[in-house]
């Protein structure tokens, strides 16, 4: 992640052990992006950005939840330039794009999406503890 001086604020959810997790997370995630004003968007391109930003939050907690026992929290880090999503899970599990990707075979497709969307995206374990957290880091809109 960017320096510590590049945080602009850090909204944590916690998810374990909670139903309906992916509308919670978009929830959870909308209110800060309508508290930072982008939401409502004006133009195109603020409202294209912050329903990516909306989009990939989906994207991982449901990987989360489909394939590493569920997610335990979600962040939002508002950063200069960039908003950077953190879900952490207790999987094991290594999450990859589908390789190759088929746009018209049912499912397999929120890591390709992540990975369309984002700047960057990647994967943090610590050595010792079960679980990881994927991350993902998309352009805060201009």
């Amino acid at each position: 992640m960017d320096q510590a001086s590049d945080v602009l604020e850090v909204r944590t959810l916690a998810l374990g052990g909670t139903s309906g997790t992916v509308p919670l997370a978009r929830d959870f995630t909308r209110t800060a992006l309508t508290e930072w004003g982008w939401l409502p968007a004006v133009g195109a391109d603020r409202r294209a950005a912050a329903e990516d930003v909306l989009l990939v939050v989906s994207e991982l907690v449901t990987n989360a939840c489909l394939h590493a026992e569920g997610p335990e929290r979600l962040q939002v880090v508002r950063l200069a330039s960039t908003v950077r999503l953190e879900v952490t899970d207790r999987g094991a599990g290594q999450p990859t794009p589908r390789t190759p990707h088929r746009a018209g075979r049912p499912g397999g497709h929120g890591m390709f999406i992540v990975q369309r969307l984002c700047l960057d995206w990647g994967i943090q374990r610590v050595p010792g503890s079960p679980g990881k957290t994927v991350w993902a880091e998309l352009a805060a809109p201009a």
